[in-house]
């Protein structure tokens, strides 16, 4: 059962859409696998996303229209085989991020003809170094360098009329990544399990509100992001057919972000929090139909991270489909497509020390992507 290297190919790209509307501030899923393909191999692929969040506040009783920004987010990776034993890979994503605006019609999230809105975005750039002491084991191990910034406004009755806006600039912080890969190729068996370390960084925050007169205070703000774990499976079930899993574990229940200013006027609540940590799973299958084509398929299921959550995120997990396709003018390149629908769990939401501000259910998102492969 021998596959060639469009088959091999097919785990890779099996949906570039593989983790997206996660629990958390949880995006690209942290995928190492560009990295575990054989040879020298580069790619670059985008995602977006086309999320639908509604609701209904418990103040009013009145409907909260959708809040949940379309986003995208690009990726890139570099996997350069030195010698028979000894491999380097570069690899760019953008792990977290949240991206929601209320409408001014949502009276109980708008002040001033303001809506509440968030905006957090993370880079991160990963260096790996792997040594195979044969052609079934795979160490590897290197830094990772990340980015943060973010953007909230905080309008509206729900949050006691404070007016609240808070900026984080971006920042910087290192962290590592360590993990180890066997495989199998004759039957195109593959397993791999990857841990990320947490990241804190050390940044300064400004805020201001209505119990500042709308003058900024600048604080120290310390903000860690999960430690996490990915474990990636794949194997050949049938000529030109592979089945893969991954899954997926995220240290939520640790995560808080505690701006003074906030803090203190709000009675000691967090900006953002989670109660629970965060499991996910893809699950499908890959096959070559002939030399230029092949598809894809799976299922997605992710636990979110605790129940109520966030205003500014109010879903708790997914259930997901997804499909892929293909196309290989060469052996040494293709450009894959996938699409995938998920239904969003239904939450609700918090703020502060209010836990239960509103509720949000029958939410839905679609994500789209397309990547591009060339081996070298």
């Amino acid at each position: 059962m021998k596959l060639n290297r469009l088959s091999l190919a097919i785990l890779l790209t099996a949906l570039p859409t593989s983790s997206i509307f996660a629990a958390g501030l949880d995006r690209s899923g942290q995928s190492i696998s560009a990295f575990l393909q054989n040879g020298n191999y580069a790619e670059a692929g985008i995602t977006v996303i086309d999320p639908t969040v509604k609701g209904q506040d418990n103040f009013l009783k009145s409907n909260v229209s959708d809040m949940a920004e379309d986003y995208y987010f690009p990726s890139a990776a570099v996997k350069v085989q030195l010698t028979d034993k000894i491999s380097l890979g570069l690899l760019y994503d953008q792990p977290f991020g949240a991206d929601a605006q209320y409408s001014i019609e949502n009276q109980i999230f708008e002040q001033n003809n303001e809506g509440t809105a968030v905006t957090v975005k993370t880079e991160n750039i990963t260096a790996l170094i792997g040594y195979q002491p044969n052609e079934n084991w795979n160490i590897y191990a290197g830094p990772a360098w990340q980015t943060v910034e973010a953007n909230v406004r905080l309008r509206g009755k729900v949050y006691g009329g404070l007016n609240y806006n808070l900026d984080i600039d971006t920042q910087e912080a290192w962290g590592w990544v360590a993990g180890f890969a066997y495989s199998i190729p004759d039957i195109a068996l593959k397993a791999a399990l990857t841990y990320r370390s947490e990241i804190e960084h050390e940044a300064t925050s400004k805020e201001k509100s209505l119990l500042t007169g709308l003058n900024t205070v600048t604080n120290p703000i310390n903000a860690t992001t999960p430690q996490s774990v990915n474990l990636d499976l794949q194997t050949g079930i049938a000529a030109n057919t592979i089945a893969f899993a991954n899954i997926r574990w995220v240290e939520w229940s640790q995560f808080a972000i505690t701006p003074k200013h906030l803090q203190t006027a709000s009675g000691g609540a967090n900006l953002l929090d989670y109660s629970k940590d965060q499991w996910s799973a893809n699950v499908g299958v890959g096959r070559k139909f002939n030399e230029k084509w092949a598809g894809s398929a799976l299922v997605s299921y992710d636990t979110g991270a605790g129940n109520p959550v966030t205003t500014l995120g109010p879903t708790e997990g997914h259930w997901g489909v997804g499909l892929g396709g293909q196309y290989s003018p060469e052996e040494n390149y293709f450009i894959h497509a996938g699409i995938r629908y998920m239904w969003l769990g239904d939450a609700t939401a918090k703020t502060g020390t209010t836990p239960n501000v509103g509720s949000f259910s029958d939410n839905n998102a679609i994500a789209y992507g397309l990547k591009i492969g060339y081996r070298f």
